[in-house]
Parts: structure tokens; sequence; C-alpha cells
């Protein structure tokens, strides 16, 4: 069960989501889909450089058990609760119930990976804290903007086809990562040497 709770974080199923997502919102206004794209890509950047930090150079903060911010659940925060609080707005149940629901299942999503061992507490906080930021911070520019998303209904048709093509797919970014953080860490110290 675990295994199905933690896949909903993973960048093959979160990522083509949080496309869908900004097709959608560019039905409204496509400078805030591009906003969306950014304010992610952020937050992914932040995520990756953890574990590249982790992978390349073994850092890690042994007290607490963290060594790098959970991806799997900072996705699942942060682009699900964007999906869900767009939604519930644009069907007139308010954005506070989406919000609640997507924070909700980026909860679950930690908890999952805790149980699987995949990740400590300390990192599943971590992960669940940058994906929330990420997801209010969007949603802020959303409640200033005059954006409203077209055919809310057709939405949740294309979130859900998305969702099933998508599911139980593997994104290959963890193993990319483990794979070339050490030849970046040779990279970096030999250019450190270079100038020092």
């Amino acid at each position: 069960m675990t295994h199905i709770l933690a896949n909903v974080g993973d960048a093959g199923f979160t990522l083509p989501i949080a496309l869908a997502l900004a097709v959608w919102i560019a039905t409204s206004r496509w400078q805030l889909a591009l906003r969306w794209i950014l304010t992610l890509g952020v937050g992914m950047c932040f995520v990756g450089a953890t574990k590249i930090i982790h992978a390349g150079w073994g850092a890690e903060i042994e007290p607490i058990g963290f060594r790098m911010v959970s991806g799997h659940t900072m996705l699942a925060t942060a682009i699900l609760t964007v999906v869900l609080a767009l939604l519930s707005d644009r069907l007139e149940l308010g954005k506070g119930l989406g919000i609640a629901a997507g924070l909700a299942i980026g909860a679950v999503t930690a908890a999952a990976r805790v149980v699987d061992h995949s990740h400590s507490l300390a990192e599943v906080i971590s992960g669940w804290i940058v994906g929330a930021t990420v997801a209010l911070l969007f949603l802020r520019a959303y409640a200033r903007s005059d954006a409203r998303p077209r055919y809310p209904m057709g939405a949740i048709a294309g979130f859900a086809l998305v969702a099933m093509l998508a599911y139980g797919h593997r994104a290959p970014f963890e193993m990319m990562i483990d794979i070339h953080s050490p030849a970046l860490r040779a990279l970096v110290g030999a250019e450190l040497t270079r100038f020092f």
C-alpha cells in the first residue's frame, strides 16, 4: 500500500500533471502558466541540489537523519495542491478545500516515504515545506491575477487521463544524480584547485 502512495510523488507521474496544469492555466493567461513552471522549477532545483550534494559529497546532518529533501513529497505537495486548488476554485467550491486536500495528499505521500524507508522524517518534512511553499507562492500570484482557467470539467477529464497514463512510470532523475554526482564533485574539485 505504501508503494502505491509513494508513487504519487514520482516525477514520472507528477511532472506530466504539472505540464497539463500549465496548459490549462494558459487557456486563461499564458504568463501565469509560465510563472507556474518557473516556481515549480525553482523548487525542483532546490531539491535536486540537496540530492547532488549528498550523492557527490556525502553531506548530511546525522543527528536528524537529513541527507536530502524528499522530491516525491515536494512534487506531490506542490503539484497536487495547485491542481486541486484551481479545480475547486473553478468549480466554485472554494480554493481552501483544494489547498487542504493537496496538502493532505502531500502529507500522506510523505508518510509513505518514511514507512517504506526511502526517507527520514526530517527529509519528508522539508519536502512538504518546500512543496507547500511552491504551491502557496503560485496560488498567491493566481489570486492576484484575473486569470480563471476555462473548462474545469474538461480539465478534470484531462488530468484523469494524464494520471492514468503516467501512474507507475518512474523518472530517471535519482539514477542520473547518483551516476553523475561523483563526476561533478571531481570536476568542481579540479576547478577549485586550479584557482586556489
